[in-house]
């Protein structure tokens, strides 16, 4: 993953572990003072918030501890890998787009993030400038140009 994308996961996690868990043992806490557990929906609801935070933090604990982040501003060269940011052309339509080429765990196609694993990133690794990218996906295939390649 990229050094841009291995701190948000890092908060997330801080906030798990110290303002949500917390949360939500409180809200167990205080739903048990109500009574019968079996018909307490507070309760119910209260411990599957608490099932998903843990299942969340086990699952960022695991990415982070198994994470090879790489400074992508160190990186150089003309073909198109791991934290390239790419300008393509539709050959169709002729128009422009730009992605940088990240980690699953941080991919965001709003933010223009597409992930190396993802059709249209493995399509595009290894191509240099003017080469074509043929990407096969469920709506059917499409060909792009490679018309920059950055590292930033």
């Amino acid at each position: 993953m990229t050094s841009e994308g291995f701190p948000p996961l890092k908060d997330e996690l801080r906030q798990l572990k110290f303002t949500d868990r917390p949360a939500v043992i409180k809200q167990i806490a205080e739903a048990r003072e109500h009574g019968d557990l079996s018909e307490n929906a507070e309760y119910h609801a209260a411990r599957e918030k608490q099932s998903f935070i843990e299942g969340r933090i086990l699952e960022l604990e695991d990415i982070i501890s198994r994470a090879d982040v790489i400074d992508v501003s160190k990186l150089s060269g003309k073909i198109v890998r791991f934290g390239a940011t790419v300008t393509v052309a539709d050959i169709e339509s002729d128009e422009e787009t730009t992605y940088q080429l990240v980690g699953p765990y941080e991919a965001d196609l709003k933010k223009r993030k597409i992930s190396v694993q993802s059709p249209f990133g493995r399509a595009l690794i290894g191509k240099t400038i003017g080469d074509n990218a043929e990407v096969t996906a469920p709506g059917g295939g499409k060909a792009y140009e490679v018309i920059a390649v950055k590292f930033k």
